[in-house]
């Protein structure tokens, strides 16, 4: 399965950055061979005035992620991330390595609404 984690930097052993609009950096994982395929540079959503999360929901859905595990997420992007029928886990933390081993123990349950006002 792919899952889409938020993170502070391009590895597995990176934290994971609470703000999934503004994280600095998206990691692809595929669980079942706990390998990183692909670390996406988010810079660019991080100062965004607006739409950082949507953008970020946007790229979960093409990647083909089935869950975004983050800290937290804001109305909109979690209303775009539903729509996709991507699940999410909030209040993720730990670096991106054992949020994977979490998630495959199924210490998560998808959230039923944002943990996050607008712009945080």
């Amino acid at each position: 399965m792919k899952v889409l984690i938020t993170s502070t930097g391009p590895s597995l052993d990176d934290q994971v950055d609470e703000r999934f609009g503004r994280a600095r950096w998206l990691l692809l994982v595929d669980t079942d061979s706990r390998t990183l395929l692909e670390a996406l540079d988010n810079h660019r959503q991080v100062n965004a005035m607006q739409g950082s999360g949507i953008k970020v929901a946007e790229i979960a859905g093409e990647k083909g992620a089935e869950w975004v595990l983050t800290g937290f997420v804001g109305p909109k992007a979690f209303a775009a991330l539903q729509a996709m029928d991507i699940r999410i886990g909030q209040g993720v933390k730990g670096t991106a390595r054992q949020v994977v081993e979490s998630f495959l123990r199924g210490d998560f349950t998808a959230a039923e609404a944002p943990n996050a006002e607008s712009h945080w």
